[in-house]
């Protein structure tokens, strides 16, 4: 039986931490593939990328009571390319990402809440994210989660950002 997500804890991840991301990563990608979700490719997000990530903003990690690391998250408080130029109004949810072999029915959910429960701190009151236009299972899950869309950003060849369309959803907080 696994650990339910209330016993989740969370922590700011470290450099230390950019192996385990990875291979979250990977293994998020390779599952996203394996069930018609073709948003994620299996080794493009390296230790490079991490790192930046580590240095730059936040990303958390969210462990088993055994301290393994059950899922992850990055969090940036500006997301330009997707979003454009905002007011500091939210805080956008990236690589929401879990180990579908450790983590627990409902980590993907404790990861968001505990994304937002950050934005919300930092007097933000919503919680934007982004994702491939062609995904209706992610969307789905977004809904169910209390997000709606509030439009969608085509691909812009050249244009510094997504390689492909996203939607874009938000929820507002509290």
């Amino acid at each position: 039986m696994t650990t339910p997500p209330e016993t989740l804890s969370f922590r700011r991840a470290s450099q230390e931490d950019v192996p385990t991301l990875v291979a979250l990563y990977d293994g998020a990608a390779r599952w996203m593939q394996g069930t018609g979700i073709n948003q994620w490719q299996p080794g493009e997000k390296d230790a490079a990328h991490f790192k930046l990530r580590i240095a730059e903003g936040e990303v958390w990690l969210a462990l088993t009571e055994d301290g393994r690391a059950a899922g992850a998250y990055e969090l940036w408080w500006r997301d330009e390319p997707a979003w454009g130029v905002r007011p500091p109004e939210a805080g956008y949810v990236h690589r929401l990402m879990t180990d579908r072999t450790l983590a627990p029915a409902g980590t993907g959910r404790a990861l968001l809440a505990h994304a937002e429960q950050r934005i919300a701190a930092a007097g933000r009151p919503l919680s934007r994210l982004d994702f491939k236009a062609s995904s209706p299972g992610l969307r789905a899950y977004y809904e169910r989660a209390g997000y709606a869309v509030a439009g969608e950003q085509p691909f812009k060849e050249g244009g510094g950002g997504s390689n492909y369309a996203v939607v874009l959803m938000e929820k507002r907080l509290g």
